[in-house]
């Protein structure tokens, strides 16, 4: 999927400057590009549905969002259950990074408590599964 020419158009519509984004939703003004990308949506969709999620809920740009969900809605009107599944998979995907940012709090925290007995110790190394226990 990373070497097909959509991967750089999805990282261009998830771009925060609104002409980079907007160039690329404009793609789907051409009917030829349009009929191209609903042939192939199966592969397409997944790959820039977080991009269109996110400019539909809150790109700053107006045109962008607007934009985004118009896209959005083509992709409902030719196959609903595709645009449904890539919804999941965005929550799901969203639910794992949030899990994981929690997660990494308290890894933070055991870091700076083994830095904090390493100053201690000072110039004393301590072995590999000694620094275990701190984590």
């Amino acid at each position: 999927m990373h070497g097909t020419p959509i991967s750089p158009i999805a990282r261009c519509l998830s771009s925060s400057h609104f002409q980079v984004a907007e160039r690329a939703l404009f793609l789907w003004n051409n009917e030829h590009i349009e009929n191209l990308i609903k042939q192939n949506r199966k592969v397409i969709l997944p790959i820039i549905f977080p991009a269109l999620e996110r400019n539909g809920r809150n790109h700053w740009n107006q045109a962008v969002h607007s934009l985004s969900l118009n896209i959005r809605k083509i992709f409902s009107d030719v196959d609903p259950e595709l645009l449904e599944e890539c919804l999941l998979n965005f929550r799901k995907m969203k639910q794992n990074w949030r899990r994981l940012k929690q997660n990494k709090k308290p890894l933070g925290s055991a870091w700076k408590r083994l830095l904090h007995l390493k100053q201690l110790v000072g110039s004393c190394s301590l072995p590999e599964p000694a620094l275990d226990i701190f984590v």
